[in-house]
C-alpha cells in the first residue's frame, strides 16, 4: 500500500524541528560553559537569549509570507544556512556583544525560517487526523530536546564548547538543506487531497469563517484571544530551558545532571505532543488546552521545591515538559482550524507571546504573581478559544 505523501511531510517536519529545537534548548549547556570561561553574569548572557526569543517571533512575520510565496523547501533551506552559520560563528565568540548578534539575531532569523513552514505546512495535508499529524511533527522538537542537550554536554566535556558549536552548526546546515527537498506546499501541488482521501473533505464552518484578508482576520476576536492565551502560556516556557542547567549546578549537581534535566523536559514534551494531539481530536481543543495550561502551573510550582531532591526536580521537569509539548501542539492545531491563513497568522500570534525571560532569575526566584499566572490563564483564558470558531 502506497504511503500518503503527507506522512513524508510530517517526517520532514519532525527532522527539521528535531535539530532546530534540539540546538535551541542546548543553549543552557553552552550557557554554563560561557559563564565559566568568561565570568559574565547570568543576567548579561541570558539577555542574548531574550533577544533571540523575541527576534525569532518577529522574524516569523516575513517567514510566513515567504513560505506562502516560495514554499517550504526554499524557506527551510534558508533557515539551515542562517542557523548553521550562527552556531558555527558562536565558536569564535570572545566578547559579550557577539552572542547578541550571532545568537540573538542571526540564529533567530534561521530559527524563524526553519520552524514557521513546518506545522503550517503539515496542517494543509490533514483535516480528519490533523491533531495527530501535528503532534507527530511537533514531537521532533521534543525528541531533539531529549537527545541533543546531553550530546552537547558530552561534546563540551570532550572537545570543548567551541568545537561543539562547529559540529552543531555544520550538522544543522547539512541536514536542514537535505530535508527541505522533501517538503511540499500542499497536497494539491501533487494532485492529492488532505488525509489521502479520494475526494476533497468538507471544510469545517469554523475554518471558513476564518477566511479573508490578513487585515480582516487580525481584527477578529478569535485572533486576539488566541494571541492572549498563547502569550499567557508562553511567557514562562523558556525560563527552565535556559536556566535549568546552572540552576541544577546551584543545587550541587553536575553539569551533565543539568543536561539530563533538559532532556527530561523534552521527554515530557514528547508525551504531551503525542498524547494531547490525539486526545484533542476526540475531546476538542478547548478542554485539552485547559488541562495543559494547568499542568504548566503545577510544574512551575514544583521547581520552587526542587532543592528537596532530584526526584522532585526531574518530576517537575517532566510535568512542565508535558504541558509545553501539549500547548505547542494544541495551538498549532487550533490555529489551523480557526484561522485558515495560518502560514501568515502563526507568526503574528507567536509574536504576541514572545517571552521576556526574567534574565537574571532561575525558576525558583519567580514572584508570587508569576507563580500564579499559570492557574489564572488556565481558568480565565481557555474558554475564549471557541467563541469565534462557532
Amino acid at each position: 500500500m502506497k504511503v500518503f505523501y503527507g506522512w513524508i511531510v510530517v517526517a520532514g517536519a519532525f527532522l527539521v524541528l528535531f535539530v532546530a529545537y534540539g540546538a535551541q534548548y542546548s543553549f543552557g549547556v553552552f550557557f554554563s560553559a560561557f559563564l565559566q570561561e568568561f565570568g559574565w553574569s547570568r543576567a548579561s548572557l541570558s539577555g542574548a537569549f531574550s533577544v533571540y526569543a523575541f527576534a525569532y517571533c518577529v522574524f516569523g512575520f516575513p517567514a510566513g509570507r515567504l513560505t506562502d510565496l516560495w514554499g517550504p523547501r526554499v524557506v527551510i533551506a534558508a533557515g539551515g544556512i542562517f542557523l548553521g552559520a550562527a552556531l558555527t560563528g558562536m565558536s569564535l565568540v570572545t566578547q559579550l556583544w557577539q552572542p547578541y548578534l550571532l545568537y540573538g539575531l542571526v540564529a533567530a532569523l534561521g530559527m524563524s525560517t526553519a520552524y514557521v513552514p513546518c506545522n503550517t505546512t503539515v496542517v494543509k495535508w490533514f483535516v480528519a487526523r490533523r491533531g495527530l499529524a501535528v503532534g507527530l511533527a511537533s514531537s521532533g522538537a521534543s525528541v531533539g530536546t531529549v537527545v541533543l542537550p546531553p550530546v552537547a554536554q558530552l561534546l563540551v566535556t570532550t572537545v570543548g564548547w567551541r568545537t561543539a558549536y562547529v559540529i552543531f552548526g555544520v550538522g544543522i546546515f547539512v541536514l536542514l538543506n537535505l530535508v527541505a527537498q522533501v517538503m511540499r506546499r500542499d497536497p494539491e501541488s501533487l494532485g492529492l487531497h488532505p488525509d489521502g482521501a479520494s475526494r476533497p473533505l468538507a471544510v469545517a464552518v469554523g475554518a471558513q469563517a476564518g477566511a479573508g484578508t490578513l487585515a480582516r482576520v487580525i481584527r477578529t476576536r478569535a485572533f486576539w484571544m488566541l494571541g492572549a492565551t498563547f502569550s499567557a502560556a508562553w511567557i514562562p516556557v523558556f525560563i527552565p530551558f535556559v536556566h535549568i542547567v546552572p540552576f541544577t549546578r546551584d543545587l550541587g549537581h553536575s553539569p551533565l545532571t543539568g543536561a539530563w534535566a533538559v532532556s527530561t523536559l523534552g521527554i515530557g514534551a514528547v508525551a504531551g505532543r503525542l498524547v494531547m494531539g490525539a486526545v484533542s481530536d476526540r475531546i476538542g481543543r478547548k478542554p485539552a488546552v485547559g488541562v495543559a495550561m494547568t499542568l504548566q502551573a503545577v510544574g512551575f510550582l514544583g521547581f520552587l521545591l526542587a532543592d528537596r531532591g532530584l526526584p522532585l526536580l526531574f518530576g517537575s521537569a517532566l510535568v512542565f515538559g508535558y504541558s509545553y509539548g501539549a500547548v505547542s501542539t494544541l495551538f498549532a492545531a487550533r490555529r489551523g482550524r480557526d484561522l485558515r491563513r495560518d502560514r501568515e497568522l502563526r507568526p503574528h500570534v507567536d509574536a504576541l507571546g514572545a517571552p521576556e525571560l526574567r534574565r537574571d532569575r532561575p525558576p525558583r526566584a519567580l514572584s508570587a504573581a508569576e507563580r500564579s499566572a499559570g492557574l489564572l490563564e488556565s481558568r480565565g483564558m481557555a474558554p475564549w478559544l471557541d467563541k469565534e470558531a462557532r
